[in-house]
Order: C-alpha cells, then sequence, then structure tokens
C-alpha cells in the first residue's frame, strides 16, 4: 500500500505527518505500506521542510531532515493508493486535479481522527512554536486510527 500526504507547499504538515506515519510504521512492523509527501503547489520543490518543523519533529523523535518538497503530480493519483489531504482546501485542489480515472483514494487525514472537531490539520507556518507541536499530536492521533483501521480490514 502506498499513502501520500498532502498539504500547500509540502514543507510543514505533510512531512511532518510523512515522517511520523513511517516512524509508526517501522515500530508496528506495517512493512507492506510506503510513505511519501506532496505539495498542491510548487512553491517549494526541493527544499527541505522548514526548519521549525525538522526541530520539532525531531524534538518528537522523528526525522524530517532527508526529506524534500515535490509537488503532487497526474502519476500520483494512479501510483498511490490513498492521498491524504491536511486540510478542506488542500482536498478540494486534490479532488480539481484528479483525472477521472484515477485509481488513488482521496480523504482527508483528520477524517481518521477519533475527535470530530478536529477537522483541518491548521497550517503553523505563519504562527507560533506551538502551532508545529499540535500539528505533531494531531497527526499522530489520526495516523494511529489509520493503522488500527488498515488493520482491521
Amino acid at each position: 500500500m502506498k499513502i501520500m500526504f498532502v498539504c500547500l507547499g509540502n514543507i510543514c504538515r505533510s512531512p511532518t505527518a510523512h515522517a511520523i506515519a513511517q516512524k509508526r510504521a517501522i515500530e508496528q512492523g506495517l512493512t507492506y505500506i510506503t510513505f511519501s509527501s506532496s505539495g498542491t503547489s510548487g512553491y517549494h520543490v526541493g527544499e527541505h521542510p522548514d526548519e521549525r518543523a525538522i526541530t520539532h519533529g525531531a524534538q518528537h523523535g522523528y526525522d524530517l531532515s532527508r526529506l524534500t518538497a515535490q509537488r503532487l503530480t497526474q502519476d500520483d493519483f494512479y501510483e498511490q493508493d490513498l492521498l491524504l489531504t491536511m486540510d478542506e482546501q488542500n482536498y478540494q485542489d486534490v479532488l480539481a486535479m484528479q483525472p477521472s480515472d484515477a485509481t488513488a483514494s482521496i480523504k482527508r487525514l483528520l477524517d481518521y481522527h477519533p475527535d470530530p472537531k478536529f477537522a483541518q490539520v491548521p497550517d503553523p507556518y505563519y504562527g507560533g512554536q506551538a502551532g508545529f507541536d499540535a500539528v505533531i499530536a494531531m497527526c499522530e492521533t489520526a495516523i494511529d486510527a489509520l493503522f488500527s483501521e488498515l488493520g482491521n480490514k
């Protein structure tokens, strides 16, 4: 199974989710899942994640330093099994890009979060340091629930 996390620029939220999922999958022995991340825009293609995302990720045991931003492509709609967006705008943007014969499923990451009050992963880019920790907490919970659901299928 191939899962791709998608946000706007692929330097904060989606690489954070990517790193969390990779580490948790290894810890749980879910070797049949591979992960990637991308952005709906090409603003940061080739760049590493935001330094604050790298720092906060490391403080929680996640390595984002080796990831580089890429843009969502038409091929991703066929090569991935599941595209998980970080917020409603990303979701709408991905749906608008989706070819009519695409094979990937498209969902919001927080569709898996057990608390319905969490509908969107907020973009921490323009906010303070606490925003990066909030993103990590939301992603951890949603990814754990996703893995639980996959394990029950």
